[in-house]
């Protein structure tokens, strides 16, 4: 159960920062490098800015994906006294309709 709530938190946060990630690019080019100006150049150099955003955005959605398996396999599926109710009981006093018979037609 634990490694459940580690593994749904991750998948949070990851889901979060890609968001971010995504949001930060521009479709035409400009993205983080046109939103600070001449700052982005002289810090990190135009084209290493879009290189990192791009490399982080894919980093970013195979983690999710890898998270997401490795999640769907960490769900509790409930064993114990707390757990759900798995055997099917029939009620004996529901009566079943019985369907007509018709006679063979000759």
């Amino acid at each position: 159960m634990a490694i459940y709530i580690i593994l749904s938190t991750l998948v949070f946060l990851c889901c979060i920062l890609l968001v971010f990630c995504v949001l930060a690019q521009n479709p035409k080019g400009g993205g983080l490098n046109q939103t600070f100006g001449g700052a982005a150049t002289q810090a990190m150099g135009a084209r290493k800015a879009a290189d990192f955003l791009e490399r982080a955005t894919w980093t970013l959605a195979i983690a999710l994906c890898v998270l997401s398996v490795f999640s769907a396999f960490s769900i509790p599926r409930g064993g114990g006294e707390a757990g759900i109710r798995t055997e099917l009981t029939v009620d004996e006093s529901i009566a079943i309709p019985q369907l007509p018979t018709f006679p063979p037609v000759q």
